[in-house]
């Protein structure tokens, strides 16, 4: 039998790259070439072409070649930009061919690709299929899959189990639909049906007009031949092999591309004569495709072109990595009068999915790990990715000494960044602290702002959120149990035991872990294996000699609870008499959360857990978590918590939530991590806006002075939160209670207590104004404040250097209330900063406090307690003189004594101790009888929580 057509089919064999000097091709068979007999493919000839395919020459003008070099030159130039961008092609292969995998590996290498083989015995199901691909779709350092698996094994479901960006060889759904509507270049095309197209155009100089039958293409192979043969206007037919209609449909054709292997039965003379055929079935390298060996394929012409499109799948990973505009569409309101309770408002809101929200400003798919429908951690992961782009403006929500009811800061942080983006189209990100369970079941409940200006779902901000204080807590009392067990072993055991139990001999070998490594390195022993120390290394390196009398490293608890400010520990039989007096502080007090609320990376966490002090040896030195070797496991504890938490307010702009220090005991401000990552995503333009806790004389100043040289961010404007009741009180109205209803002096308009409690407001201006940042106050308005009171304040305000002062009713109104606010704001930021710290560290930590205690809180001097000297005395010594204070005192006050209200003066500020929070970075003095554990009233919260057995809705949070 012979062939009478012209079958002029071109062969790119596939070289190993870097030992070939030039492409060797093929004649095309002529119409009087001898045809084989079908179905007897020759031996020798399958032999040839694989060896052509793995190791012959190449032509340099040949199509593959071009392809490969015009890659190369692509991806060379990619990297020129991205030298650190290492492009990695995972091929996932079931199926015994390994000549296709040689060829794959072969341009990859010349390319400068990266190839992942992942063998799958073959016979896997299609479950284990994709289950490879699901876990290949989530590796970031994956950036394109193909298959490689038995004809049968191509089901739907693997097919579009690849994600569509990382699909190269365009087989699934979505880039076969977006090549159906054009939209070639923002998809894959099949690198099969590129290469048949690319061989037509050399082989027909035209197939305009002419008649083209696929044979036995599979489904995705099909569908991408037919659009882009019908786009150069060929006539398409399409068949399977054993179908009454395959003759017919052959003598009809002009060009025949088969997609699979010929049956037998079916004769070569049923093509007729001058047709064009060209062969992409996948078993043509293997030699065994009924032909001959004289025919050719499109093989390795199509591995170029999946190698190409592995390049254009770069292209896209790279240009997915750089900023991206945001698109949010923020979430309507309608407000109601009466504004209804503030759980009713965020239940009568629908929240966007937290995945739809993090698309809208830009983050990446791999960025976001989701919890439910309204939470998502972001991974720092786009620190790196973001590093290039421009931060925007920061801006610091602070207040005026407040009453115990709060005045609303929160409220106008949301109320702010709803302006600002929902109104005035200005990217904007709150940045908020997670609430304690404390106040949020004591007093003053939770934090998720108020009335139409409020981060949602709120019961969920409220309550256990991602768990990151949980995560705290835990890893706070795993190191309080370290210390107490290791006093333990160390007062009952000889040297050779605990040497013994601290470096066992585990299956026959005795080694030291990498923790006590670096502990060695640190006491000056060298040694690296457990049986070379002598006595007195062991000694040195099993005895941490902790004086208890020096433990400053206390348990928490993320509850109100009086009763455990002091306890007294190890009265149980089995710790043999060693008990000691102790106490419990608030969750949020403890070093971890500041840790959390201060640090940069993942690195400098694990640095700075392992650097907390807990308290001193025998000798007077320092014993740190590093030593007591509990370093990684607090790291493991902590590794979630310290990803910054995705939510959203009322109306659909972007919050993070992440770390909650309390402002009185600790540093009252949240992440650096969360203001980092938000300053990059809002871009150049964009705002920040994060709250310090209580008055500026606490939260700012320990937001400039500590937060702001941890991050080294500059700060651009800080808005100050005053309302009229809180003025009343500072100018002489009777006291207020939470829980009690409001005197009259509050709820009627009396100008005099407004004016004179403004003495509070302007002492709050000027602490602003020793850090040269411009101030914008914002009235928070009431229903029953009156127009010449709130004008009152705005007069006095500005009068009294701040930049703008305005009336803001974001409670009532939403972001539409606080536009005013928004534009003064902006303005303010456009104005040269001249920012600075308050105190220099090389200063002695007692005249840091004194600056601290004198220039904000205006004390006449400061009164330090023995205690309080002895511990400052010995930090000085042990080399931690040079950090930042942060002072533990009462925020009702701008002095120690919180019935003091207005602008106290002529007072001493008594310093009752010293702590030092090393891994934090700070030094933390208390003041008076400051509490780091708060207690229960006589009413607390509780009364109105309650859950609806039947919705599960939770009740009476607000």
């Amino acid at each position: 039998m012979r062939f009478s057509a012209l079958c002029r089919l071109r062969w790119e064999a596939a070289a190993p790259l870097a030992a070939r000097a030039g492409w060797r091709g093929t004649a095309p068979l002529q119409a009087d070439s001898p045809a084989p007999r079908r179905g007897t493919a020759s031996s020798t000839g399958g032999r040839r072409e694989k060896q052509q395919a793995a190791g012959g020459g190449r032509a340099r003008g040949s199509a593959t070649g071009e392809i490969i070099q015009s890659s190369k030159k692509v991806l060379t130039s990619l990297r020129r930009g991205h030298p650190t961008f290492k492009p990695t092609l995972a091929i996932v292969q079931a199926y015994d061919e390994d000549l296709v995998q040689e060829i794959n590996k072969n341009f990859a290498e010349e390319i400068g690709l990266h190839v992942v083989h992942i063998c799958l015995p073959q016979g896997s199901s299609e479950h284990e299929i994709i289950g490879e691909i699901l876990r290949l779709n989530e590796d970031p350092t994956v950036h394109g899959i193909a298959l490689h698996l038995s004809e049968n094994a191509y089901s739907s479901k693997i097919l579009n189990a690849v994600k569509p960006e990382k699909d190269v060889d365009g087989v699934s759904y979505i880039n076969l639909g977006q090549l159906v509507r054009g939209d070639a270049y923002n998809c894959s095309v099949s690198p099969t049906a590129s290469a048949v197209m690319e061989l037509l155009e050399k082989l027909v100089r035209s197939i305009d007009g002419k008649k083209v039958l696929l044979v036995g293409s599979p489904g995705p192979l099909e569908a991408s031949l037919h659009c882009l043969l019908q786009r150069k206007g060929a006539m398409t037919m399409s068949c399977q092999w054993k179908t009454q209609q395959l003759q017919s449909k052959l003598h009809q054709a002009d060009v025949v591309v088969i997609g699979s292997t010929k049956p037998e039965e079916i004769p070569v003379s049923w093509i007729r004569p001058g047709t064009t055929i060209v062969n992409c079935s996948p078993d043509f390298l293997s030699g065994e495709h009924g032909y001959g060996q004289d025919l050719e394929a499109v093989g390795p012409l199509a591995i170029a072109m999946r190698m190409q499109n592995m390049v254009k799948t770069s292209e896209r990973w790279i240009q997915s990595q750089q900023y991206r505009e945001w698109n949010l569409h923020c979430l309507k309101l309608q407000p109601l009068s009466p504004v209804p309770s503030d759980i009713e408002i965020s239940r009568g809101q629908s929240p966007k999915a937290v995945d739809v929200l993090a698309k809208e400003i830009g983050l990446l798919a791999d960025e976001i790990e989701i919890y439910g429908q309204t939470k998502a951690k972001v991974r720092l992961s786009l620190l790196e990715r973001l590093k290039d782009q421009p931060d925007g403006k920061y801006v610091l929500v602070a207040g005026i000494t407040p009453t115990p009811l709060g005045e609303g800061k929160s409220t106008v942080t949301v109320g702010l960044v709803q302006a600002l983006t929902a109104h005035l189209n200005v990217n904007s990100f709150a940045c908020l602290r997670q609430p304690s369970q404390g106040p949020t079941f004591g007093v003053k409940g939770g934090a998720a702002g108020g009335g139409y200006a409020q981060v949602i779902p709120m019961e969920e901000f409220n309550l256990h959120l991602t768990g990151d204080i949980h995560a705290i807590t835990a890893a706070n009392n795993l190191l309080a149990a370290a210390i107490d067990a290791r006093i333990l072993h160390e007062s009952t055991q000889s040297d050779k035991a605990l040497y013994n139990r601290l470096v066992p001999v585990v299956n026959g070998v005795r080694e030291f872990s990498s923790i006590q490594l670096s502990r060695l390195k640190r006491l000056g022993i060298n040694q690296t294996n457990p049986g070379t120390l002598t006595a007195d290394e062991i000694s040195k390196f099993v005895r941490l000699d902790i004086d208890p009398s020096t433990i400053t490293w206390q348990r928490v608890l993320d509850t109100n609870d009086r009763f455990l400010r002091k306890i007294t520990i190890g009265q149980a039989n089995t710790e043999k008499g060693f008990f000691r007096q102790a106490q419990f502080d608030i969750a949020v007090a403890s070093e971890i959360m500041a840790i959390l609320a201060l640090t940069t990376s993942l690195a400098d966490m694990k640095e700075r857990l392992g650097k907390m002090v807990v308290a001193n040896d025998k000798n007077g030195q320092p014993v740190t978590a590093e030593d007591l070797g509990v370093t990684g496991a607090l790291s493991v504890l902590m590794k979630d918590a310290i990803k910054p938490t995705l939510m959203q307010t009322l109306e659909g702009t972007p919050v993070f939530v992440h770390a909650g220090p309390f402002a009185n005991i600790a540093h009252g401000n949240s992440s650096v991590l969360a203001d980092k990552i938000a300053l990059k995503l809002v871009g150049e333009g964009g705002f920040v806006v994060t709250e310090a806790g209580f008055g500026a004389d606490i939260g700012m100043e320990k937001f400039f002075n500590i937060k702001c040289r941890a991050s080294g961010l500059v700060p651009s404007v800080v808005v100050l939160v005053a309302t009229v009741r809180a003025l009343k009180m500072h100018g002489g109205g009777p006291n207020v209670t939470a829980g009690a209803p409001l005197k009259k002096e509050y709820t009627e308009e009396n100008l005099q207590l407004v004016a004179d409690g403004c003495c509070n407001l302007q002492k709050q201006i000027q602490i602003a104004q020793l850090f040269g940042v411009p101030v914008v106050v914002a009235l928070n308005v009431f229903k029953t404040d009156s127009q010449a009171e709130v004008d009152l304040v705005c007069d006095i305000a500005k009068q009294s250097g701040a930049f703008d002062a305005v009336p803001c009713n974001h409670w009532s109104a939403g972001g539409r209330g606080a536009v005013e606010l928004a534009q003064a704001v902006r303005k303010a930021a456009s104005q040269e900063n001249s920012f600075k710290y308050l105190y220099n560290l090389e200063l002695p930590i007692i005249e840091k406090i004194r600056i601290i205690a004198q220039k904000i809180y205006g004390a006449e001097d400061i009164e330090l307690s023995p205690a309080a000297q002895s511990q400052i005395s010995r930090y000085s010594q042990q080399g931690f003189g040079n950090l930042p204070i942060c002072m533990a005192k009462t925020h009702l006050s701008l002095s120690h004594q919180s019935e003091r209200k207005g602008v106290p003066t002529g007072f001493i500020l008594p310093i009752s101790d010293v702590r030092a929070s090393i891994g934090a970075g700070f030094i933390y003095p208390l003041v008076g009888t400051m509490s780091t554990m708060p207690g229960l009233p006589t009413r607390p919260c509780f009364y109105d929580i309650d859950l609806d057995p039947i919705t599960e809705q939770v009740k009476g949070l607000f």
